[in-house]
């Protein structure tokens, strides 16, 4: 649908928007624009929202705030955009569908009127490295290019800037994926291991979710899975489209042979050449290029392989006092993504670990700590679940483990355990929100704290 079609479309239409976060702010703000009447659902109250609340206010948006925010949809709403941490199947979103409201989201709308190319990435480690690793070849390329989704921004408010030669790069969540009902021109599934077993209601429906993204493709698209994950591969067997495969273990259409990633038998990069370290950032790079491979030149990815440094809270090193390297990775909210993290290194590290409990579980996880750390620092509720896995694992080896009752404390203890040549890895394996309210703000606490020793 053309962007001045759907903005006609809307004009004077009763809009509800539940969630006043990242990606709702910009569609508020399209919605009202296209001269939509909107009204704004949050749990917060105008004190917790703030800034944004009097902005809103200003260019005419009512709110529904508080305990009461899902209750009081207004009877004549047509139009219901949900936030993406909100099920679809929530019984006041069910009741509305009942009455013949459409119920979508931000970035179902986009999908429906961005005017060029998608190409999106999902999976449960490596997204924001992988979409951000695309842009970055599209751009040195000489694309016109806009990233957001899941990343943290959101496009929608930039929609109207984007023309039919641009590309567009998304990272998407499986709760954003959970209702869509369109497919990229590009969609990269890099792994899917068990993640968010707190929101769905098992693995299979979170598998499902994720095969959203290729869902709806047609034999003119492609997709990009990892071989030598097991539901990744799955996934990659039901393509509609060309299908590119990639690992860093075995057969597959990206490869890797004596220090290079090959593509179908061509060589694109050396692995030496490739600045953020770890083997999971080499997959990172091989999902990147089976992705761009028909846009981007190997001259250009070679040349991104030497300048990228990689993103914040993502293995990010923080500084060296007394001998001591201080890491940030507090993006690794699971278990698999912190063993990627703790495998990026040659010797063992002191861990600080713990967090939200996401109902993942942690016995896997308990024997790749005793192999590859030295000293464990746990803090957060899961610490209990993380300790026993640990001490269970037929491989313990009488790791020190210390326990702490507060961030700060885990971090000044990692600190003080640690002896000249150390490493101290800030990788949970575990979501933020027992502490804090995501991981970024978690990860800028933690550097916040090393920055004062």
């Amino acid at each position: 649908m053309e962007i001045s079609e759907y903005k006609q479309y809307v004009r004077n239409k009763c809009i509800s928007v539940i969630g006043i976060g990242v990606s709702n702010v910009p569609l508020i703000r399209f919605l009202v624009d296209a001269g939509a009447n909107v009204t704004a659902h949050d749990k917060k109250e105008k004190e917790r929202l703030g800034r944004i609340y009097e902005e809103l206010l200003k260019i005419g948006v009512s709110f529904v705030l508080g305990g009461e925010y899902l209750t009081k949809i207004p009877e004549n709403t047509e139009i219901i955009f949900k936030t993406p941490g909100l099920r679809g199947d929530v019984p006041e979103l069910l009741a509305a569908k009942k009455r013949g409201v459409t119920v979508t989201s931000e970035m179902e709308l986009f999908f429906d009127i961005c005017p060029c190319e998608i190409i999106a990435v999902t999976g449960s480690d490596g997204k924001t490295t992988t979409t951000t690793l695309i842009g970055e070849m599209l751009k040195g390329e000489g694309y016109k290019c806009f990233i957001g989704g899941n990343i943290g921004k959101s496009l929608i408010g930039e929609v109207e800037k984007i023309t039919k030669d641009d590309k567009v790069v998304l990272e998407l969540s499986s709760f954003q994926l959970f209702s869509m009902r369109k497919s990229p021109k590009v969609a990269v599934v890099t792994n899917v291991t068990p993640n968010h077993l707190d929101w769905h209601t098992d693995f299979d429906e979170y598998v499902e979710s994720k095969k959203n993204i290729m869902k709806f493709q047609d034999k003119a698209d492609v997709l990009v899975t990892n071989s030598a994950n097991d539901v990744s591969k799955s996934i990659g067997d039901e393509a509609r489209g060309a299908h590119r495969s990639f690992s860093s273990q075995g057969d597959a259409l990206v490869y890797l042979e004596d220090g290079f990633i090959i593509y179908d038998e061509e060589k694109i990069i050396k692995t030496s050449d490739i600045r953020i370290p770890g083997l999971h950032n080499v997959e990172n790079y091989m999902a990147a290029i089976a992705a761009t491979r028909d846009y981007v030149s190997k001259e250009t990815v070679e040349k991104v392989a030497k300048n990228f440094g990689g993103v914040a809270h993502r293995i990010e090193f923080v500084r060296e006092k007394d001998g001591v390297k201080f890491y940030n990775d507090s993006i690794a909210s699971s278990p698999a993504r912190t063993t990627a993290g703790l495998k990026s290194f040659a010797q063992k590290v002191i861990l600080i670990a713990g967090g939200y409990d996401k109902k993942i579980p942690f016995d896997d996880f308990g024997k790749v700590v005793n192999e590859y750390v030295k000293t464990l620092v746990l803090v957060g509720v899961t610490s209990p679940k993380i300790e026993k896995a640990v001490r269970n694992a037929d491989n313990f080896n009488d790791i020190e483990i210390i326990r702490a009752d507060a961030f700060e404390e885990a971090v000044i203890s990692a600190k003080n355990s640690a002896k000249n040549g150390d490493i101290v890895l800030l990788s949970p394996a575990c979501a933020s929100f027992d502490l804090f309210d995501n991981f970024e703000q978690r990860g800028n606490i933690f550097k916040e704290i090393v920055m004062k020793f």
